[in-house]
């Protein structure tokens, strides 16, 4: 104690670096465990970018940033899909209701019907005889199939437009348009109002499939072509079937039957009638190069319908 006593001074600066002592090796410690530990992510970052680095294709580099483009692509994409967003617009059903009534869809396929024969009647193209624009089984209902009211109301209002494509083009005439059977109503329908056809469903959309049926010269069926590429809805012209207007004609004379109590003639019960003599050409004038025909088109379409974003 006497020691201490005389070296009191001395004992207490060694405890002081002591203690300091424990604080730097304390602090010594905690500094290696954050390097160590630091060491240890840069290690997995540069391996990270080691493994990127040597991907196909890879981030970039100091001349080629890779992460840029592809960002600088995402927005163009997204331009391009709003863009194309436009050409995919939606069909309004008639009536456009949310729930559709017997009454109100009633009335408004009468009147829809009603109006595209007189569009029709205005631009001079010929209809079959009180034609019903493929909804014979509905027009004379005034109760509709339960559930079938939102789905006809939409099948109407696609009808009108593919109708109205048809009637600007000025075509000659329109033998029928037919589409895919979603209602029991449609049993009581003409059969050659629908198709067998199913619509299909992938992720982005709907297919609705529709086949019209129309005669015209090409003139005609090139307005009808570009009807449908200009048009705010997305049509997809799958087909188109052509046939000269006169063999179809003939075909359907020939294979008719006869009236009753009309004599057999030549070409009845099946015997196609012998060709008709055409005239002896003329030897005189100018020499005929192309001969206009008129023409019957089959066109099968089909309506894109986007899905709704989920």
């Amino acid at each position: 104690m006497g020691w201490i006593k005389r070296n009191l001074i001395f004992v207490i600066g060694g405890v002081l670096a002591l203690v300091l002592l424990g604080v730097a090796g304390d602090f010594i410690y905690n500094g290696w465990s954050h390097n160590s530990e630091a060491a240890g992510k840069l290690n997995e970052i540069y391996d990270t970018l080691k493994s990127l680095a040597a991907q196909k294709p890879s981030p970039g580099n100091e001349k080629i940033n890779n992460t840029k483009i592809a960002q600088e692509q995402i927005q163009q994409l997204r331009a391009w899909i709003a863009n194309a967003t436009a050409c995919y617009q939606p069909v309004p059903a008639i009536p456009e209701d949310k729930i559709v009534s017997n009454e109100a869809f009633a009335s408004a396929l009468r009147r829809t019907v009603d109006g595209l024969q007189h569009e029709a009647d205005s631009a001079g193209v010929t209809l079959p005889p009180k034609y019903d624009f493929s909804f014979s089984g509905q027009r004379t209902l005034v109760k509709f199939a339960e559930g079938s009211r939102e789905p006809i109301a939409a099948q109407l209002g696609e009808v009108k437009v593919i109708t109205e494509i048809l009637l600007a083009a000025r075509i000659n005439a329109l033998m029928g348009i037919q589409r895919v059977r979603i209602s029991d109503d449609d049993a009581s329908g003409p059969q050659s109002d629908y198709i067998d056809q199913r619509p299909l469903t992938n992720d982005l959309a709907v297919l609705t499939p529709y086949v019209v049926t129309f005669r015209c010269f090409t003139p005609e069926l090139s307005r009808v072509i570009s009807g449908f590429a200009a048009a705010p809805n997305a049509f997809i012209i799958k087909s188109v079937n052509v046939q000269p207007a006169a063999a179809t004609a003939t075909a359907t004379a020939a294979t008719a039957p006869p009236p009753p109590g009309s004599p057999m003639r030549m070409g009845d019960a099946g015997t196609p009638p012998p060709p008709p003599v055409s005239p002896a050409a003329d030897k005189g004038g100018l020499q005929i190069v192309l001969k206009e025909q008129l023409l019957q088109i089959t066109m099968e379409v089909d309506l894109v319908k986007l899905l709704p974003k989920r």
